[in-house]
């Protein structure tokens, strides 16, 4: 009789190391290096056979490389040798409060500076400790030449190791899941990590045994011949003689072999027998954690999804979301704009460290929000380097486009360029900051209560245009600066204008603002303005009427179907964290509705109409946690909204701004909806997600209760057959959800002010106290929403347009030996298709777009500015390999995607 084959255990060793958590950075650095010390001294002397597993991610070589330069080489050599397994990850990054760009720029520059290291990139997408996974991350794991997943978090299922996750555009990645104390379950089942006073490697018989029933449950669960045995757990270091029983005991064993082995190498086993393979996953993963602990913890699963993470701290989110998008729809595809048509180089070394920070920023326990509060103070100093830098490129790259447009700039005349960074055309109404000139002659009315600038502005087509005038702030000032001179004071007024303008794709036009005579009125007709009364205001598209207690009831006109109490504001207690909305047994949870509104008209005319709405809701100062209740004490929280409407807008635009005089409190806008629907839809990374309404029946069974709060990226809507109510935000609220209540009331999450950080006693910052400004939009739907449209909504409330405005003697300090057209754009997408990413790299442009849809699409790319001549495309995979040749019929690429794919297209 043939002897029974032993099963290979892949043992990695490796460490779980949050750069910040309960820690900030150099709180941790020091362990960090001394981790990495020993490693490298154990790698070299061979005590550990290796390779050593850096967490899945690259920054903790560069974090110990910051403080042992000295030992890059070394470093170096082992990494070469494959005694180092580097990446996939720059940094380990949350799924869903980060954009889906974001995600795979962070594994490029892993995967990039594994390969400066000397290492083969690492193969396996190591994703142990997400707050759940989103729907697209197989596709994306396969766009960088990963070749399967490790996973653990929003699954429940403790039979199986190994599954097979379908992807949102059905790309399948073989998965190995953690067991049930997810990546630490061999330090605490076998290495006891779980009980601080004991020594389990004093006790060599007692470890084998639990050795040997570790392993015999997980050749139990796991489906393929090979098992997986990884030796770290949170900041836990790697243990010589914890390993040296490992070795001893497993040299006895009849059934198992023990292999010192990576990721990658146990996943190549796994996928040669993924036929095997009998669990499915499918989309987004995201269960609450289900089984109850018990008498024997151990025994049960440990998994939890922690879904607080997407509203604590938001002004966390806020500075992400501003930082991705100026980096996404500003600096890069703006530089790489005036690159290509006036050879401007910038230095890419700024976008590399612009992204590299706020990659920093993207580790799960920094981004979302979970940590002590100096981890949170450091993170506010890196998102503004980011910006910074962002802003920086992005200014240079516009300028020098304006000041490069045929004409002379005369005296008396002030040159406003306006951007679209969309690769769409814009044509709407548009609000632009003018910097008129105080030497300018202005014109008074009656007895000359206030002198207005006088100014008339042309397109750039020479024509006069209307405009509304806004706001003017008088006496400012502007630097000038030269390269070869000291700076120079600009002493100008600021004028805001409302102005109807139509701007090409991921383009620009031109206005030209002309002096008039001294005491010449430089007005036009505010006649008819948009508001119909004291309380109400419309356009060919919404009525909207303010009620007495600031709610709104938004008709849709073509439709005929109204909805009311919209801006109803929902307060309630939140005795949680960072991690968790904490819901409190004796709450008191407070509505708006019963509040009486302040309500002003601050513009009204036929290009913008705005409203004031000003409620004060009188709510507990706190949570008093030795009681357990809402305080008796009031305070005010006061809720501002600016709501504003203009012509041919399908959307209703909302400012709301809170002083935040609480705390422990978690505050919600309602908006119901109307229908009667069963499902609501919300868009992820590079998806739009279909979830249901009712939270699942066996809720209360579940040791990690599921929430009714549910990721989105920027929007979320509900619908039936006919009607449906979305709202969409700028990126920076990323927590909402639509109640299982009659009238289906979708309920964006606006802060959550918390004192509970890990380890503390509490801290302050988590409150979110001060000022906090919000905005968002409001859209009736005529049944589904198009996607797409509401995903560019999003992109638009969240970039808006940018100027640059030159008087004569600006223009020599941007000007570039090219000659530029009045109005033009660099190119235009037709169809469907949305783009997450436009930017210069090497000698060709790099365009990243996907499919929101269900279905197959068709989308274009159209070349609109003759200056630029691309002579071949090619479709890559995310690292630039070639995966197709594309070509062009006249000046367009036509694009056909499959259901949810994502297509990258270099241009050359």
């Amino acid at each position: 009789m043939a002897k029974s084959r032993k099963r290979r255990v892949h043992y990695v060793p490796s460490t779980h190391w949050d750069r910040e958590w309960h820690n900030p950075l150099f709180g941790f650095r020091y362990g960090l290096v001394r981790l990495l010390d020993r490693v490298i001294a154990a790698l070299e002397d061979g005590s550990l056979p290796g390779p050593f597993q850096t967490d899945g991610q690259s920054i903790l070589l560069e974090d110990y490389l910051e403080i042992r330069p000295d030992r890059r080489a070394r470093i170096g050599k082992l990494a070469h040798a494959g005694r180092l397994a580097i990446g996939p990850w720059y940094s380990m990054p949350d799924e869903f409060t980060v954009s889906g760009e974001a995600i795979i720029r962070n594994l490029l520059l892993g995967r990039e500076q594994a390969r400066e290291y000397g290492a083969s990139p690492a193969a396996a997408g190591y994703v142990p400790d997400m707050f759940g996974h989103n729907s697209q991350l197989p596709q994306i794991f396969a766009g960088c030449g990963i070749i399967a997943g490790i996973i653990w978090r929003g699954i429940n299922d403790e039979t199986q190791r190994n599954f097979l996750w379908r992807g949102a555009d059905g790309t399948v990645l073989p998965c190995h899941k953690f067991a049930r104390q997810g990546y630490g379950a061999y330090q605490a089942h076998v290495g006891r990590a779980h009980e601080p006073n004991r020594r389990i490697e004093n006790e060599p018989e007692e470890f084998a045994r639990l050795l040997v029933k570790f392993l015999d449950e997980e050749a139990k669960a796991t489906a393929v011949d090979a098992l997986l045995l990884h030796d770290a757990c949170d900041h836990q270091e790697w243990h010589p003689q914890r390993h040296a029983l490992l070795v001893a005991a497993m040299a006895k064993s009849k059934d198992y072999e023990l292999v010192h082995s990576s990721f990658d190498d146990y996943l190549r086993e796994l996928v040669s027998q993924r036929s095997r393979i009998k669990g499915r996953l499918e989309g987004e993963l995201r269960d609450p954690g289900r089984a109850v602990w018990g008498d024997q913890p151990l025994e049960a699963g440990m998994q939890w999804v922690i879904p607080g993470v997407l509203s604590s701290r938001v002004r966390l989110k806020q500075a992400n979301a501003r930082c991705q998008t100026l980096l996404c729809q500003w600096a890069e595809p703006f530089t790489a704009y005036t690159h290509s048509v006036t050879g401007q180089e910038f230095a890419p070394g700024f976008l590399a460290l612009a992204w590299r920070k706020l990659m920093q920023n993207h580790a799960h326990d920094s981004i979302d929000g979970c940590s002590v509060d100096q981890v949170h103070r450091d993170m506010e100093h890196r998102f503004d380097e980011v910006r910074v830098i962002a802003d920086k490129l992005t200014t240079e790259a516009t300028s020098r486009l304006a000041a490069s447009i045929t004409g002379e700039i005369k005296a008396d005349e002030l040159r406003v360029t306006v951007f679209n960074p969309l690769p769409r055309d814009f044509s709407g109404v548009t609000e632009v900051v003018l910097g008129i000139p105080q030497t300018w002659p202005a014109f008074n009315e009656f007895f000359g209560f206030e002198p207005k600038p006088a100014f008339r502005i042309h397109d750039a087509q020479g024509r006069e245009i209307p405009y509304q005038r806004l706001a003017q702030a008088m006496n400012r000032l502007r630097p000038r600066i030269r390269e070869t001179k000291f700076p120079e004071v600009v002493n100008l007024h600021q004028i805001t204008v409302a102005v109807r303008l139509a701007i090409p794709a991921l383009g620009y036009t031109t206005l030209v603002v002309r002096t008039a005579k001294p005491e010449t009125p430089t007005r036009h007709p505010e006649v008819p303005g948009l508001a119909t009364s004291e309380r109400a205001m419309a356009n060919e598209h919404l009525t909207v009427q303010i009620e007495a207690n600031g709610t709104l009831t938004l008709t849709d006109r073509a439709t005929g179907r109204s909805y009311r109490d919209l801006l109803t504001f929902e307060d309630r207690a939140d005795i949680g964290d960072g991690w968790y909305h904490g819901v409190a047994v004796n709450d008191q949870v407070y509505v708006s509705t019963a509040n009486q509104a302040d309500v002003a008209l601050v513009h009204n005319g036929p290009l913008l109409t705005t409203f004031r709405i000003r409620m004060t809701m009188r709510v507990p100062v706190e949570f008093q946690f030795d009681r357990m209740i809402r305080s008796e004490r009031r305070t005010e929280l006061v809720i501002d909204s600016l709501i504003s409407l203009r012509p041919g807008q399908h959307h209703l635009e909302v400012q709301t701004t809170v002083d935040n005089t609480a705390d422990d409190h978690r505050l919600r806008v309602l908006l119901p909806s109307g229908t009667k629907a069963k499902t609501w839809l919300a868009d992820t990374p590079f998806d739009v997600v279909q979830r249901p309404v009712a939270l699942r029946p066996d809720n209360h069974e579940y040791r990690e209760l599921e929430v009714e709060t549910k990721p989105q990226q920027s929007w979320s809507a509900v619908h039936d057959a006919r009607h449906g109510l979305a709202v969409i935000a700028d990126g920076s609220l990323l927590e909402t959800t639509v109640r299982d209540l009659p009238g289906r009331p979708i309920a964006l999450t606006v802060f959550r002010g918390t004192r509970r950080t890990v380890f503390t006693d509490g801290e302050p910052d988590g409150q979110m106290r001060g000022k906090l400004v919000f905005r968002y939009a409001i859209q009736p739907l005529a049944g589904a929403p198009d996607r797409t449209q509401l995903s560019l909504l999003g992109q638009h409330l969240a970039a808006g347009l940018r100027n640059v405005q030159l008087l004569a003697a600006d223009v020599e300090i941007f000007r570039s030996d090219k000659t530029l057209p009045v109005e033009t754009g660099l190119l235009r997408i037709d169809g469907p298709a949305l783009t997450s990413s436009l930017r210069h790299l090497g000698s060709m442009m790099e365009v990243r777009l996907y499919n929101p849809l269900e279905r197959r699409s068709v989308t274009q790319l159209v070349l609109t500015d003759r200056n630029f001549t691309p002579t071949k495309a090619e479709h890559v995979d995310f690292e630039g390999n070639h995966i197709a040749p594309l070509r062009f019929v006249g000046r367009r690429l036509k694009l056909e995607f499959k259901p949810k794919q994502i297509i990258t297209v270099r241009l050359g």
